[in-house]
């Protein structure tokens, strides 16, 4: 069966003033997690598994990042 319409999709937010957008690389396995690090504390919360391109991509769409960095 096929759908007609498109899911909307939401914009999601995070606190661009206390948060930064990163991606945290694991240097044994070559993991990679995207999330968002506090600028105050360095506590980074995790938010979706990055497997390739797709899920990157995905991930700066649903809060509308341009940029991100990486971490190891």
């Amino acid at each position: 069966m096929f759908r007609l319409f498109k899911k909307e999709k939401k914009q999601l937010t995070y606190d661009r003033e206390t948060q930064k957008p990163v991606i945290r690389c694991s240097i044994c396995t070559g993991e990679q997690v995207a999330g968002f690090k506090d600028v105050h504390t360095g506590k980074f919360t995790d938010i979706m598994l990055i497997r390739d391109e797709k899920d990157l991509r995905e991930f700066k769409e649903m809060y509308g990042i341009t940029e991100i960095g990486k971490e190891i």
